[in-house]
């Protein structure tokens, strides 16, 4: 049967012949593109297990954070709220509350809109820091008492003294009051000579609605040994434990007694937190280094001499000590030991004994400034750092990679136009030359 060479046949073949001229060049270019995007892709999920852990180094290492965890319970509830440090030590204290501390405050009646302004000036100082004066005239004739207020509020010398408006009756009451409690802050107001005598009078005649005074807690009980304070909260009033004192009380109540203990279930959490946190790491890691093989496909970072010394820099870190001169323990020492797949555990009963036997050794290995914590830490933002770090550079690397693949695929594209551009011209003249000899060759 005669071939029927037409315009499909000829667009056919040309897109054939063309794509056979860069099929070996088109494929070359697509294993890289595979290759590249895969590398890049894993980077990108070692960035993120490495930030992931960096993230719980941070919460381990947050000012407000410790590994060993101290608790405090009290006799009674309410008349106090406590913050344990793992430095604390255990034992059993009684607090009398006599005093709570508490903020000056004044109230200045009698005053009147539009009556403010004129000679004269108000000051006001606060225990041994230097006053501040409000000159009456700069307020204008019509002044009201809330500009007044503001004109305290907005003092650049006014360094705690609070003006509000209270109003009731018809009456607008101007209260001032410290921002800080204690004795040491208490308000003196003072008007000066040719002051208006209404203004002048109702600053004289200011009431107190509340004193200055200080907290005063009894250690031992209601005759024990007095601690005072400028506010509720005694910081390390005990070794490691600050008090926040709410509640007064009564002659001939019992006192608070307040338990220091150590909570060993808070304390493994803290550990499981970072043991956790590590295998997480070292799981995802090897997952992405697995050589392959018995069913299971090659990682990535197979070989991978960055990714290697990665697991053994982190390895030599967590399994050695932080201190050797200093003859400091170990994780081990606290019952943390690496298994061999390179993953951590702990062995419950030797952790608790070890813990309760020198608490401040565990603390220390990770919380002290050159500890286990900031270790791994400074580890890590060498491979994270969003600057400099490794793995900042090698996506980078793996991102021109991957654009100059996308250039490529543009010139084979160009070349696959001229290819098909030039034998789809030469197919159109052969079709030019054997469709005439098609048409006449039923004559023979």
């Amino acid at each position: 049967m005669p071939m029927n060479i037409d315009a499909d046949y000829v667009r056919e073949m040309a897109t054939q012949l063309a794509s056979y001229e860069v099929h070996g060049a088109l494929q070359r270019v697509e294993r890289n593109e595979s290759v590249y995007q895969a590398q890049r892709d894993a980077l990108q999920q070692l960035r993120s297990l490495l930030t992931d852990f960096s993230g719980t180094l941070n919460r381990l290492r947050a000012s407000d954070s410790q590994m060993v965890v101290n608790d405090a319970t009290f006799s009674h509830e309410g008349y106090a709220t406590a913050e344990v440090g793992g430095g604390a030590v255990e034992g059993n204290y009684q607090f009398f509350v006599e005093q709570l501390a508490s903020a000056h405050q004044v109230a200045i009646q009698g005053l009147e809109d539009g009556q403010l302004g004129g000679a004269g000036a108000l000051t006001i100082a606060q225990g041994d820091q230097d006053p501040f004066t409000i000159d009456l005239a700069d307020l204008g004739a019509e002044a009201t008492i809330a500009d007044l207020a503001a004109a305290i509020n907005d003092h650049d010398a006014n360094t705690g003294v609070r003006a509000n408006l209270v109003r009731s009756g018809g009456e607008t009451i101007l209260v001032l009051s410290s921002e800080n409690t204690g004795a040491d802050h208490a308000l003196t107001l003072s008007t000066e000579a040719g002051t208006g005598a209404a203004f002048a009078n109702a600053v004289t005649a200011a009431e107190e609605l509340s004193a200055a005074q200080d907290a005063i807690v009894r250690l031992g009980g209601e005759s024990g040994i007095a601690l005072t304070n400028d506010s509720n909260s005694f910081d390390n009033i005990i070794d490691g434990v600050a008090l926040t004192f709410n509640r007064v009380h009564g002659a001939g109540e019992q006192p608070l007694s307040v338990d220091i203990h150590r909570d060993m279930g808070a304390t493994r959490e803290q550990a499981d937190t970072f043991v956790s946190a590590f295998n997480t790491l070292i799981r995802g890691i090897q997952g992405q280094s697995d050589s392959g093989g018995e069913g299971r496909a090659r990682g990535p970072f197979a070989g991978d001499a960055s990714v290697r010394a990665l697991v053994n820099q982190l390895n030599s870190i967590v399994r050695a000590d932080p201190d050797p001169d200093a003859d400091s323990p170990q994780l081990h020492h606290f019952g943390i030991t690496g298994n061999r797949s390179g993953q951590l555990q702990i062995d419950s009963s030797r952790f608790e004994a070890a813990v309760a036997n020198d608490p401040e050794a565990f603390e220390a290995l990770f919380s002290k400034a050159d500890g286990l914590l900031a270790k791994l830490d400074d580890r890590l933002k060498i491979y994270t750092n969003s600057t400099n770090g490794i793995l900042k550079g090698r996506i980078e690397r793996m991102d021109f990679a991957l654009a100059r693949v996308d250039q490529q695929i543009e010139d084979l594209q160009r070349r696959y136009d001229t290819y098909y551009d030039r034998y789809l011209r030469q197919y159109t003249n052969m079709m030019q030359v054997v469709q005439p000899m098609q048409q006449t060759q039923w004559m023979f």
